[in-house]
């Protein structure tokens, strides 16, 4: 499968609300004294090439504005602390988020900041979670996640998957009572450090139909899959939702005033619709494929196994029963008792419906290449499989044949030379969350265009 820059499931958003930022909401520009010099010298001046820029609604505009990454990073983290994280994993957090607005993949970066803020500081998501090995063999885990943030949660689970293929080949880990973890293709390209073969999948809020359902079922579900070759820096990603777009990029076409594509989306009587408020308020997305004479039914297939060996697996939430970006008072979906802690001598795990699980749950795969074969000589077997595909004729002279993580990759080399074009929206979010934490914001406001007519999209977590 061709890999779009669409990764993560991200489907998150139970509580999402489209609000018109006039008068009525917080527009006011923050005094910035505190940006330093060093600061400035990373602020880019707003971009006009992009496509996001193009004023669509009356009275509604939209752009973007260069950031780069580093200073995204170090203001991601500072914010993760002051809602009462770890520094160590605020920094590690931080670079999971911004790899996706590196990788081109907007719709799961600094996009997703103010939700995670508005969940941290509502009390839904636990700040200091303590990871615990629910269950395990030599080679298997079931991890309960502690309701923590997914972006602290899942680098610690995906580490010990890859200690296990250390010591026996391979490391599968199930996870449960977690979060949104950011762009699948992270964990799985961790793995290459470690010349193994990563894998990478989490179910997610219930933003899809089902095949021939019109009520949202299951979650963007996205699978990432990573290959290394010999150039250490060009591996092989593939990184994807199993629906036909991710959650997030109905947001940002609500944000930049744009229709979605046909085939995307589903009003509440199951027709499509190409308007993503009306998406955003009762619709849903349609799994990989679309319809059925276009072969919709395998990517309701591949969201079922990632729903399976993430959250039924685990003992999590899975399908209807997992509640977006926040958790229900009740929730309905599996809860394990950790009364046995994976004690082999006593009964097996039971369930209840009644017992709440909070969040959404993780899978990570490592595979050891030397159990295989010579990771030398699979490397270079990868390099030559690239190079033979490269080398297809193509359709179109000016359309050269594409290699799975082609997009993200060219993303990656031109917003680390040229900073990340962040949407006015998001700005918007970000100058919010230091008002409110008394922190400067990622860009010197002296700067910035006009906010007051930005549109925007909130995640209501409270």
């Amino acid at each position: 499968m061709l890999v779009t820059a669409g990764a993560v499931g991200a489907s998150i958003v139970t509580y999402v609300y489209l609000y018109y930022y006039n008068n009525k909401v917080t527009n006011k520009r923050i005094a910035n004294n505190n940006i330093n010099n060093n600061k400035k010298k990373n602020i880019i001046k707003p971009s006009e090439s992009s496509s996001a820029s193009t004023k669509i609604k009356t009275g509604k505009t939209s752009g973007t504005y260069l950031i780069r990454a580093p200073v995204l990073r170090e203001f991601v983290a500072k914010v993760l602390v002051k809602c009462g994280c770890y520094k160590e994993d605020a920094k590690k957090a931080a670079k999971v988020l911004i790899l996706a607005d590196l990788r081109g993949i907007d719709s799961h970066g600094i996009a997703r900041l103010m939700a995670y803020f508005s969940m941290l500081k509502n009390n839904i998501i636990n700040p200091k979670p303590r990871i615990r090995i629910i269950k395990e063999t030599a080679s298997t885990a079931t991890v309960d996640g502690d309701n923590g943030l997914g972006l602290i949660v899942g680098p610690k689970c995906n580490e010990i998957a890859m200690e296990k293929a250390e010591k026996v080949g391979s490391g599968w880990v199930s996870v449960r009572n977690t979060h949104h973890y950011g762009i699948a293709g992270s964990y799985s390209l961790e793995s290459l450090k470690k010349d193994m073969i990563g894998i990478s999948m989490t179910n997610s809020g219930s933003v899809v139909a089902p095949l021939y359902g019109k009520k949202r079922y299951l979650g963007t579900n996205p699978i990432a899959i990573a290959f290394p070759c010999t150039n250490k820096g060009r591996p092989m990603i593939i990184d994807m939702a199993t629906s036909v777009v991710p959650w997030g990029k109905v947001e940002e076409c609500s944000r930049t005033g744009q229709n979605l594509g046909g085939n995307w989306a589903i009003d509440s009587d199951g027709l499509e619709c190409t308007d993503p408020d009306k998406v955003l308020g009762e619709g849903a997305l349609m799994n990989l494929g679309g319809h059925r004479i276009n072969s919709g039914h395998k990517g309701y297939c591949l969201a079922a196994m990632v729903d399976i060996l993430c959250a039924v697996l685990s003992g999590g939430n899975w399908g209807p029963t997992v509640d977006g970006f926040t958790t229900n008072a009740v929730n309905y979906g599996d809860s394990t008792k950790s009364n046995n802690d994976g004690d082999d001598n006593k009964k097996e795990e039971s369930t209840t419906i009644q017992q709440r699980v909070n969040g959404i749950g993780h899978f990570f795969g490592a595979m050891r290449i030397n159990g295989f074969r010579p990771v030398n000589e699979f490397k270079q077997t990868m390099d030559l499989w690239i190079k033979t595909f490269r080398n297809c004729p193509p359709i179109d002279e000016t359309q050269p044949v594409l290699i799975p993580g082609d997009p993200e990759y060219k993303a990656s080399l031109e917003r680390t030379k040229n900073g990340i074009p962040v949407k006015l929206s998001v700005c918007c979010d970000l100058q919010d969350i230091a008002s409110e934490l008394n922190i400067p914001p990622p860009f010197d406001e002296n700067n910035m265009p006009d906010l007051k007519n930005v549109k925007r999209v909130i995640i209501d977590a409270t």
